[in-house]
């Protein structure tokens, strides 16, 4: 039975993140805040749980889900060939709207569908979902909506889209709020993802913005340099929302979770990448 709690009720809180940690526990699906837009997680390491998240959202297998992590330790856990410019990346942006493609470490038993070996991964800058996954681990998290239809907000635009198909429903309120107080990319709530995959042991090579969200090529340029990024080209649409990467953060984010991304060498404009829930919203 579906249940929605009010996070910001101390004990609704507590009550929904009990249920929570259950039901991922249980391969079923939970709806989280992240700080893009609202993300449905499941286990990652469930391949049952990240089945019944893409169906939810009426996704295929060729969209994988982002995963979302508690802290940039994690990172070489489930990645390898991390380049020293995606380090510098999230030292900077992390957590936050970033979701960065990578390598996945090929010993992981785990499928979240047809990622050719990659994996978008994002850390949220949302307490509630941080707190969740600090307690799980990394949750494949995409954007909570239907495939198609906008990022949710919302947890009740949220659940308007998905209902029942989700077990509990976290409400942290809106969304994306931070972003849309420092007016970054206003009106812009997805993770910005970015395809290190394209930078070589050595460190040459480029990284590919594949979408653009909160946070801007400029400052991404500000840190790593304009010469590392590629050149700048048609990139996903408002449909690669956080949860897919979309890496809610997720993408989230996202976003989601933030919260959608693709694999670098199959993003295309028809295809969501976090919100890999961005928030993963991901």
């Amino acid at each position: 039975m579906t249940s929605i709690h009010d996070c910001s009720v101390e004990s609704e809180l507590l009550a929904g993140m009990r249920l929570a940690r259950r039901a991922i526990g249980s391969g079923e699906l939970v709806v989280i805040p992240t700080d893009t837009v609202y993300g449905v997680a499941a286990d990652a390491f469930s391949a049952e749980a990240v089945q019944r998240l893409l169906d939810a959202k009426g996704r295929e297998r060729t969209s994988p889900p982002p995963v979302l992590i508690p802290g940039i330790p994690t990172l070489d856990a489930l990645a390898v060939e991390i380049p020293e410019a995606v380090r510098t990346l999230v030292a900077e942006f992390w957590p936050g709207g970033l979701t960065v493609i990578l390598r996945a470490q090929p010993s992981l038993q785990w499928d979240l569908g047809e990622t050719r070996g990659t994996v978008a991964l994002r850390m949220p800058a949302n307490r509630i979902a941080l707190e969740l996954l600090s307690e799980t681990g990394p949750l494949a998290v995409s954007s909570a909506n239907l495939s198609g239809m906008p990022s949710a907000t919302t947890a009740e635009a949220a659940h308007e889209m998905l209902g029942d198909r989700v077990a509990v429903y976290l409400d942290g309120g809106e969304a994306g709020t931070d972003y849309k107080a420092i007016g970054e990319r206003p009106g812009d709530t997805s993770s910005t993802i970015v395809d290190a995959t394209g930078i070589g042991a050595d460190g040459s090579g480029e990284l590919r913005i594949v979408r653009a969200g909160v946070i801007s090529r400029e400052r991404i340029a500000a840190v790593v340099g304009e010469s590392l990024l590629a050149p700048e080209r048609t990139v996903i649409g408002p449909d690669a929302t956080d949860g897919a990467p979309e890496l809610v953060d997720g993408d989230a984010d996202a976003d989601v979770a933030s919260a959608d991304a693709t694999p670098a060498d199959a993003a295309s404009a028809d295809a969501a990448p976090d919100d890999r829930t961005d928030a993963a919203a991901s």
